[in-house]
């Protein structure tokens, strides 16, 4: 039997999965616009440009190391711990295998059943 991942009941852990993908999505994309910015730092030579970048570049520094502290303080990463974080990565690569094989688009799209009211039953009244 086909499971419907778009039940609720179905989506376990998906948002503590979707929370840790994204803060690393979040962490990479700091890291590479500090690369950015030390770039074009090198590649100027205006001096209120430079003054601009350099302040860039500390602000992503900053931004970085705030996002790594909160994944290493919520168990997302951790930096130190080789063995560890390579147990995180299989299980992240795992996920991505297991969400990559799930069946996210059933024949049957009804959601009927699944909420608590019909569609726009709180817009009957409104409307005159």
């Amino acid at each position: 039997m086909n499971q419907d991942y778009l039940d609720p009941i179905n989506a376990l852990n998906m948002p503590e999965m979707a929370d840790t993908t994204f803060a690393m999505d979040f962490l990479l994309r700091a890291k590479e616009g500090v690369r950015n910015a030390a770039i074009a730092l090198t590649e100027t030579t205006s001096p209120e440009a430079r003054t601009l970048l350099r302040n860039q570049l500390r602000q992503g520094i900053a931004m970085h190391q705030e996002i790594t502290d909160l994944m290493m303080r919520k168990k997302w990463f951790h930096p130190y711990e080789l063995s560890e974080q390579y147990q995180l990565d299989q299980l992240s690569a795992n996920n991505t295998v297991m969400i990559g094989q799930m069946n996210l688009f059933p024949g049957d799209t009804s959601r009927k059943g699944m909420f608590d009211r019909t569609p726009d039953e709180h817009m009957k009244g409104d409307q005159a």
